[in-house]
């Protein structure tokens, strides 16, 4: 079995590790943008109903338009992967001598030489699909992704809605009694602080960075997203009730 393939069905906390990267970076978005809409909304002090529905509106509409975006972006690096792996394909058909000399010059460049360099190429060029391979790697550096585009849409849509719904958990099952709704921007806050702390501990071993730095950089993200949505929001309350 190829190490690519070992590497992809390594799990984290149940979820393959090759659409981790899916997961992480569409919860980020979820939670910052859900939670902004709230942020904004509470500023504006517009009721209870108003935050719901617009951040219900957001996580569905959002989600959706971020999956779709990630769907074609999956599937046209697959494209562009294929398109240029057939031109390699011709290209050893009708330019063959052209293509031998590529080989050799690469190789050439990371040492080879004499003898064990007419080897080397000899071997490569012996095979066209290792040849083929060769060439995508090492002149265009390019190597095919695994990642089936629908999957990566799905992860990207599930981890907007599941974390990016955390900021309205609050509101979407708040009690009764003005003290318990004075809080619950407060509670959100809590309760997106702590997803946002998880995705980020996520996102460090995605790029195997300090977990710590992690959890800090995405909470100053979020919290920054939160501010400007919040003061635009009260700003521009303040503007139509003036008027």
């Amino acid at each position: 079995m190829k190490e690519t393939q070992l590497h992809s069905r390594e799990k984290i906390f149940f979820f393959n590790k090759e659409y981790i990267s899916e997961f992480v970076y569409g919860g980020i978005d979820g939670a910052i943008t859900t939670f902004a809409v709230v942020a904004g909304a509470e500023g504006a002090s517009l009721g209870i109903e108003v935050v719901i529905i617009l951040g219900l509106a957001n996580l569905i509409a959002d989600g959706f338009s971020m999956s779709v975006g990630n769907f074609f972006s999956t599937k046209a690096e697959r494209d562009t992967f294929e398109r240029h792996k057939q031109v390699e394909y011709w290209e050893i058909e009708n330019l063959r001598e052209k293509e031998i000399q590529e080989i050799r010059d690469i190789y050439s460049a990371k040492g080879f030489q004499g003898e064990l360099l007419e080897q080397v190429v000899a071997v490569i060029t012996a095979d066209k699909d290792i040849w083929v391979d060769t060439m995508m790697k090492e002149e265009l550096e390019m190597v095919k992704s695994d990642k089936a585009p629908w999957k990566t849409a799905g992860m990207t849509f599930f981890s907007f809605v599941v974390v990016g719904s955390v900021p309205l958990l609050s509101y979407v099952f708040t009690g009764t009694g003005p003290s318990i709704q004075q809080d619950l921007f407060l509670y959100s806050c809590v309760l997106t602080g702590v997803a946002l702390a998880i995705v980020g501990s996520l996102k460090s071993i995605v790029t195997e960075k300090n977990v710590l730095w992690g959890i800090v950089e995405t909470l100053l993200l979020g919290g920054l997203a939160a501010f400007l949505a919040y003061f635009v929001g009260d700003v521009l309350e303040k503007m139509f009730v003036a008027l």
